[in-house]
């Protein structure tokens, strides 16, 4: 079934700014009308655990002089971001892992953040993969159209699809950071540790090998 998604102008705005997650349907924008999707800074990061590879990949919205709470202030009532811009957010796993303590089986997972207005961040890791950009934007172009975008119009669609969604820890930023970031630590005895980064705030959560994780 194609599923057709149409933006008010904030949804489309916050599209481009990496913080579009569950926006209400535009019942009059036409299709014509709709802005295409800028390209953002795109980065994978790695970290080997035990010989396995755990790999996020996501994009890197800008604050462009704004707080990082203003724009999480106009997440839907869900309060539910997709961490990142534009594609869905993706962590590949080689092998099974701990998340905040959770298990989550080898595979690759959309990666989404609950971020409460109190600014105690969760991460989320869903199975549903995304849809093509050119069922939100029918104009895409040729090369990206195909490219997998998160569900826009409503995270409650999916949500019966999240394996886990664990309290990340709060912490100052190492340096402030204009354009999103998310870090692996360098892995040490089959353990690492997944860091956010945006403004002058980080929140992190420790991911480890499940089955050879050293005491």
């Amino acid at each position: 079934m194609t599923m057709r998604v149409r933006l008010l102008p904030v949804a489309a705005a916050l599209v481009a700014g990496g913080i579009a997650s569950a926006q209400t349907p535009s019942q009059t924008t036409p299709a014509t009308a709709r802005p295409r999707p800028p390209a953002a800074a795109r980065e994978t990061v790695s970290a080997t655990l035990n010989g396995k590879v755990v790999a996020i990949d996501y994009g890197r919205p800008a604050l462009n002089g704004r707080k990082v709470d203003e724009l999480i202030a106009q997440l839907p009532p869900d309060r539910v971001w997709r961490a990142g811009a534009n594609e869905v957010t993706t962590l590949k796993a080689d092998t099974d892992v701990l998340i905040g303590g959770k298990r989550v089986p080898a595979g690759k997972y959309s990666v989404y953040v609950y971020a409460p207005a109190s600014g105690d961040w969760s991460l989320i890791l869903n199975t549903d993969p995304g849809v093509p950009l050119k069922t939100i934007f029918p104009a895409a172009p040729p090369e990206r159209a195909d490219h997998l975008w998160p569900i826009l119009d409503g995270y409650a669609k999916i949500a019966s699809k999240e394996v886990i969604r664990v309290p990340m820890k709060q912490v100052p930023a190492k340096e402030p950071m204009d354009r999103f970031l998310i870090s692996l630590e360098p892995a040490k005895a089959g353990a690492s540790a997944i860091t956010l980064t945006w403004g002058d705030r980080a929140w992190t959560v420790d991911v480890k090998d499940a089955g050879k994780v050293s005491s």
